[in-house]
Parts: C-alpha cells; structure tokens; sequence
C-alpha cells in the first residue's frame, strides 16, 4: 500500500484549515516544553539537491530533538553524479530501510510522480518556484504567537513574487485561515495568479505583517539589470517606511537576508523582527511536521497488517 498523500508533506494545500491549526499548535506546544515523540526507532535522509542552510539543518536539529537517526546524502558524492534519477534516488533508500525521506530539489512540482513511487513518508523541504509548505507553517506560527489569530489581519509579501515558493505557499494558506493578503514589488514580478491585490511598498507597510522576500537571481533568465540599492529605495524596508509600520506590526523574512537590499541592514535586529524568531519557529514546526508523518505512517501499516 502506498502512502501516497496520507503520511507525505507536500504542499498545505493538501491540508483542511483545522489540520493546519492543529500543526501550528502542536509546534507552539512543542516550544513551550510539551513532551515529542520518541522516534529513536526511526531513519530520515535529507536529501537537499538545492543550497541550505535554515531549512536544512532546522529539519537536522528537528530530527536530533525527536531522536531519529539521519542517514547521510551528500549529492555531490552520490550516484547522482553518475546520471542517477532522483526516483531511483529515493527507492534505493528506501530499499535500504530508510524511514522517511526530506527533499529539497529544484525542478518544480517534482513529487507528483514521486509520491507515487514511495511506500515511505515523502516530506518537501522546497520544490523550485513550486511550494515550501514547512516554511509557511513556520511563518503562519510566527504570526499566531504574535496575534493569537488570522481574521481580520493583512499580510503584505514583498518583492519577487513571480519566483518565490514561500510567496505561494503563505498566500494560499493566509487566505483560507481568515487573513487579508496583499502583494508588493516590482511590477514585473507580480504573479496574477496568487489572487491578490498588488500595492506600492508605502501602502504594504501599513499592513499588520510584512513579510520581505529574497530576490531569487538564480531563478531569473540571467538578463536581468538589477540594482540594489535602486531596488531598496524603490521597494525595500528601509529606515523611513519602517518609521510607518504601526505599533503592533511585525517585519518577516523566510531569509538568507539580503541586508541594504530587501531590508536595511540595522532593522533585522529591530523590535518589531520577528526574523530570527522564524528560525527559532522552524524547528519545532518542522518536528510537528516530522511526528505527523511518522504516526501517520504507524497508522497505515498497522491498518495494513490487520
């Protein structure tokens, strides 16, 4: 029996509201002292075909605070480079007796098929200009901790719209929970098909949540004229705007930060940063993530073998 959807992660679109709240919670349990599962019994491979550093080692620390047991995948050293597919990748760790895979790769949707092919948990840690769903539940987090709710809120993502995973992954989910979303950014970078409003960086700023987002050069053609400091003073975070946030407005960024670019580089550290505050928030998301998957897929074997 496949696991198909059941104990995979792959997008939250795949989750009703009241399973995402349920999530969200049991993060926010987690980072107040409530007891993890013990899943000392249990294998993971991280298989990261992208650059990381947050996502990765926060699925690592998450892994570590629930006991499991990583088996290394370095790419760079794997039959990869001999031309091997990334679905003959994971069948053979999961021949092996690997548990449960993280994938993070860069071609976009890569697990339609995949998820297909697995009998083991399949956990997306971000697929090309696709989805990165355990980055959302770590921001949506970040936001319940701050507000307690979502209705009624509006949220301004910022920037490289048109490329971000994180930008398509929060839309959808804000929207279903109750909160108002609005894009902000360089015209051309707007993406119509996220469903939202677009508005200029000084009306973005009056929002309850601005959530900045990295320039995504690496997911450009290469044509692209882009200057920095012309980009901050048209659409970035900077000293003044910051002066305009109201009182009880946070500032986001699923990072790596692009200091002076997106944000000036003093406001990372300014009250109203919720930015490493996110990072902290990514382990224990992605270890509520991590148990769901694993007692999901307890469930179906012993449903299985009855």
């Amino acid at each position: 029996m496949k696991t198909k959807t059941k104990a995979n992660f792959l997008t939250l679109e795949m989750f009703e509201t009241i399973e995402i709240i349920e999530l969200i919670d049991r993060a926010i349990e987690l980072k107040h002292g409530a007891r993890a599962m013990d899943l000392s019994d249990m294998t993971v491979a991280n298989l990261f075909f992208e650059n990381s550093t947050r996502t990765k080692c926060s699925f690592q620390m998450a892994e570590h605070r629930l006991r499991m047991k990583e088996i290394p995948f370095d790419v760079s050293t794997s039959s990869v480079q001999k031309g091997e597919t990334l679905a003959d990748t994971c069948r053979t760790l999961e021949a092996i007796g690997v548990d449960m895979l993280v994938v993070r790769h860069g071609e976009t949707g890569y697990y339609e098929q995949l998820q297909n092919e697995l009998n083991i948990p399949l956990i997306n840690g971000g697929d090309g200009s696709g989805q990165h769903p355990s980055q959302s539940l770590l921001d949506l987090m970040t936001i319940r901790e701050t507000f307690g709710q979502f209705t009624g809120l509006t949220v301004a993502i910022c920037g490289d719209l048109a490329h971000s995973r994180v930008a398509r992954s929060n839309v959808d989910a804000l929207k279903r929970l109750g909160a108002r979303v609005v894009g902000s950014g360089p015209v051309d970078w707007a993406d119509p098909t996220l469903g939202i409003e677009h508005v200029g960086i000084d009306d973005a700023v009056e929002a309850d949540v601005l959530m900045l987002l990295r320039v995504q050069h690496e997911r450009h053609d290469g044509t692209m004229a882009f200057d920095p400091g012309d980009y901050h003073a048209a659409h970035g975070l900077t000293i003044a705007r910051y002066g305009k946030l109201k009182d009880h407005a946070i500032v986001m960024h699923p990072a790596p930060i692009n200091r002076g670019v997106e944000i000036a580089s003093e406001l990372v550290e300014y009250p109203k940063s919720r930015i490493f505050e996110q990072m902290t928030n990514g382990v224990y998301a992605r270890m509520a993530i991590l148990e769901r998957a694993m007692r999901m897929k307890k469930e179906m074997e012993m449903g299985t073998s009855r």
